[in-house]
């Protein structure tokens, strides 16, 4: 493909993420894969190029686009070289006219970016929530030691204590390590957050939300694999991967429970106040990832967000009674607005006076009400919200 055919398909593509985007439909990922699919003419090379244009395209807009053209206008704005390939040759883009309307930039749809200005994401901040994220694994003490483990790269040590930090685009998923669960993709706020529920050798823990189980098997190694680690989830499908990657990773005490959404309290009825730690690592607007998806910035409603909030007010409330006296409930959002984070908790202490927050035994992040917030400008990790709330 030549570079100017490599921006028509751009656009192309940037076409379908965007009705996908309005209508909830597949991820940007998943619709770049299928286009190239009957496509064998395009090279990895043609492909790298196209995906790579599209996802700062994506980044580069802040409202959902009018087309796939122009948000590739927006991005070619400020670029000559990508202007001057808007030429009208063969599988090329048209030439630009003069009035052509250019897709909005900003960081987020406005009603949005209001909300995290609120939250005191902005300038900087709000910047670098869509630049390019790093490449992160936790090393599975299961199995190995961080500090001796060979790679075929070295990897720079994070301030997780078993994190390592690679490139954008290392192949490590496809290396053996990865393969025999010797290490684990995770990226450093999330093993900060696992490590902030101080999971110990021989304790009951509850994995309230464990979707395909990685902070899970980041609580087993912690345990050692002794006590009573329980994952659960309501999605069957998410929580069918965790067995076989318990495995590979010898993870050995996780047990796994399938949820009825609305009928968790009777599932886990069994459970009342008889665990020492439950992480609720909460389903939330994801605002914390846009360097890793840019377009689910475009998905998120003001209805879904109230419907999330909702949600996680219910499963903090259920995570309660699950707590023995003394014991301690992490809550943990990759989301930076204080509705979903700060409010949230504030809101479960003011329904709960046997409850007292204090402060995640973390060394990175910055106090934000009754927790601790992680944002990629400050920590350089995607962006949480975690708290940690004691039974008294």
């Amino acid at each position: 493909m030549t570079p100017a055919a490599r921006v028509q398909a751009a656009i192309e593509v940037l076409d379908l993420v965007i009705v996908a985007a309005r209508a909830q439909g597949a991820p940007a990922d998943r619709i770049i894969a299928e286009w190239f699919r009957p496509r064998r003419f395009a090279g990895s090379g043609d492909r790298r190029a196209v995906r790579d244009l599209v996802y700062a395209s994506i980044r580069r807009c802040g409202e959902v686009p009018a087309s796939g053209r122009a948000a590739m206008l927006r991005l070619a704005a400020d670029d000559p070289a990508l202007t001057a390939l808007f030429d009208g040759s063969p599988h090329a883009p048209a030439p630009i006219a003069p009035d052509e309307r250019r897709a909005d930039a900003g960081p987020a749809p406005r009603w949005l970016t209001k909300l995290l200005k609120a939250s005191d994401i902005a300038g900087e901040e709000a910047a670098a929530l869509l630049e390019r994220a790093p490449l992160d694994v936790r090393v599975n003490t299961l199995k190995a030691d961080r500090d001796t483990i060979r790679l075929p790269l070295a990897g720079e040590p994070t301030v997780a204590p078993y994190g390592l930090r690679f490139p954008h685009g290392a192949p490590v998923e496809k290396w053996d390590v990865a393969l025999d669960g010797v290490i684990e993709v995770q990226d450093t706020g999330s093993q900060l957050a696992c490590l902030a529920v101080g999971a110990a050798p021989g304790e009951a823990v509850i994995d309230l939300c464990a979707g395909a189980g990685g902070k899970t098997m980041a609580l087993a190694a912690a345990m050692a694999n002794r006590g009573r680690l329980l994952a659960c989830d309501t999605d069957r499908g998410r929580l069918s991967r965790l067995p076989p990657r318990a495995a590979r990773a010898g993870a050995t005490i996780i047990e796994t429970r399938l949820l009825d959404p609305g009928r968790e309290a009777g599932a886990l009825s069994d459970w009342r106040e008889r665990a020492d730690a439950v992480l609720v690592d909460a389903p939330c607007s994801g605002t914390g990832t846009w360097r890793r998806n840019p377009e689910v910035r475009w998905r998120l409603t003001r209805d879904s967000l109230a419907r999330l909030t909702a949600l996680q007010a219910r499963l903090l409330d259920l995570a309660a009674t699950l707590v023995r006296p003394g014991g301690r409930l992490l809550y943990v959002v990759c989301s930076l607005l204080d509705g979903e984070g700060a409010d949230q908790v504030a809101r479960f202490l003011a329904r709960h006076p046997g409850w007292a927050a204090e402060r995640p035994p973390l060394t990175a992040g910055v106090e934000r009400g009754p927790g601790l917030r992680l944002t990629p400008a400050h920590d350089g990790t995607d962006g949480f919200f975690i708290a940690r709330l004691v039974r008294l």
